[in-house]
């Protein structure tokens, strides 16, 4: 009897030959998260492109990235996760190759746009695969082993991006997923198994069309003024009041339909309300920020690609050594707690950026980029298990993809904020000085972002309080994570 639990939780071999399989798509489509932030400038010069510009080959990867989330789990279940999983792989290979022959930024965005439905799919119905292979009594041990190459990969993906730039056209970027995601395809085929999972219902097909469009479209808006259009200008408001008729249209939707594309209803829960908003605004103040720390050594301090990849490395470093803390934090003290000091640690983090110049200590950056590092590790999980603490078993497949499809399209909208700000901001400059003011200036609106992500955390160590359940790390809220 005593040996039982052991034999129940052991994981077999072929459990493990999927997990690598798997990992090998979900890295290659995590890392393209990050990856282009280092070639900013170098796209922003060869294909004759603003910045304002340019920032779209990140914000269409993340808006892609966010429609089809949603979608991932009704395509498991209508066409099988084995085949969902293959179909994502080629679309992600077929866009990434396009994207390396592409000559202007519009057919790279498109591509990239692309690249992302593709990209957007392999995690999620990976998580999937794996839910079903592993079984109930091991799912936690193997999703916690799979998930870490999406914590480690967007952190990674400047420092790979500067070593490919250093050597290689910046194609490169792109051509090097072909080989990786056609021996993907080929393990896939061959060790994935056919798995059941479930019956698909109906898609919502209206709020498909709604959502993405109103995000993208408010985006757009924000896009234009870096192209030098005014505040008050049609060009820029017409779009953003557009895309926010677009949101409001999609949430009355919502509230009409049995199986809407999100289920806004959640949001009575101030738990997961709070947890939600609060990963939308971190992704906004951290996707958005990683764009400025490559753009500053390259553009003020002179930097080679391959030193500005290895620069930003310092943060993956502390995000690496705060993941494992962030896990027992959240299962002593709750994870409202633990997410508060990692938006205060993150406000601490940005500060010092504030202050900038063309002459600031590398070593100092560097040790600040540790910090907020420990940041990220600090606030995302732990908002996340809180949430999913608060929620029904059967409420579990529609937070997921509610929560990381919230931090997608926060994720988009600070990038496109922030490189409007920086643009304007150094349009005048002519000197390195000069520039580094334009930093300090977009990192001021970096702060302004992270603080207000406080509030919405601040909601949710309310709501768990209130709630008074203790927190622990489980295995949606693992999946959460990673997803």
């Amino acid at each position: 009897m005593a040996s039982q639990p052991a034999a129940d939780t052991r994981i077999e071999r072929h459990v493990w030959v999927v997990a690598g399989v798997v990992i090998l798509g979900m890295i290659m489509s995590i890392l393209d998260t990050t990856i282009v932030n280092v070639a900013l400038r170098t796209l922003s010069t060869d294909l004759h492109s603003q910045l304002s510009e340019v920032q779209w080959v990140i914000t269409g990867y993340l808006l892609a990235l966010a429609a089809v989330i949603p979608v991932t789990g009704w395509a498991a279940r209508r066409f099988g996760a084995r085949q969902v999983y293959l179909t994502s792989l080629v679309l992600f290979t077929i866009g990434s190759a396009l994207c390396g022959f592409s000559n202007a930024i519009g057919p790279l965005v498109a591509f990239r746009v692309l690249q992302g439905v593709g990209g957007g799919m392999i995690m999620p119905v990976a998580m999937i695969i794996m839910a079903q292979v592993a079984g109930p009594q091991r799912m936690g041990r193997v999703m916690g082993i799979v998930s870490m190459p999406a914590m480690i990969a967007p952190i990674l993906g400047p420092v790979v991006g500067g070593l490919i730039l250093e050597n290689l056209h910046w194609s490169w970027i792109f051509f090097v997923n072909v080989p990786v995601g056609i021996v993907a395809f080929a393990l896939g085929w061959r060790l994935v198994p056919h798995t059941d999972s479930g019956v698909a219902g109906r898609l919502d097909w209206v709020g498909l069309a709604l959502l993405p469009a109103g995000c993208a479209s408010v985006i757009f808006g924000f896009s234009e003024l870096g192209a030098g259009a005014s505040l008050g200008s049609g060009t820029v408001l017409v779009p953003i009041v557009a895309g926010v008729l677009l949101t409001v249209f999609f949430c009355m939707h919502a509230l009409r339909t049995e199986r809407p594309l999100l289920d806004i209803r959640m949001y009575a829960n101030r738990a997961f309300a709070g947890a939600s908003f609060t990963n939308f605004g971190l992704g906004a103040a951290l996707f958005g920020a990683m764009i400025l720390v490559p753009l500053y050594y390259q553009q003020v301090r002179g930097q080679s690609v391959i030193n500005t990849g290895l620069l930003t490395g310092p943060q993956g470093i502390g995000a690496l050594v705060a993941m494992p803390l962030a896990s027992r934090l959240t299962a002593r003290f709750g994870g409202g707690r633990v997410a508060v000091c990692g938006v205060l640690l993150l406000c601490a983090s940005t500060l010092p950026f504030t202050m900038i110049t063309d002459t600031t200590s590398i070593v100092l950056i560097s040790v600040v980029l540790v910090v907020r590092g420990l940041s990220i590790g600090l606030c995302f999980m732990p908002a996340m298990t809180a949430a999913f603490a608060a929620m029904r078993p059967d409420q579990i497949s529609d937070a997921t993809p509610q929560i990381n499809a919230l931090q997608r399209v926060g994720g988009a909208i600070g990038t496109a904020i922030l490189a409007v700000v920086l643009e304007r901001s150094g349009a005048h400059a002519t000197t390195s000085a000069e520039l580094a003011g334009a930093f300090r200036t977009t990192y001021w609106w970096a702060f302004a972002i992270a603080l207000a992500s406080l509030a919405p955390c601040l909601v949710l160590l309310r709501a768990e309080r209130q709630g008074s359940k203790q927190v622990v790390v489980s295995e949606p809220a693992v999946e959460a994570a990673g997803a």
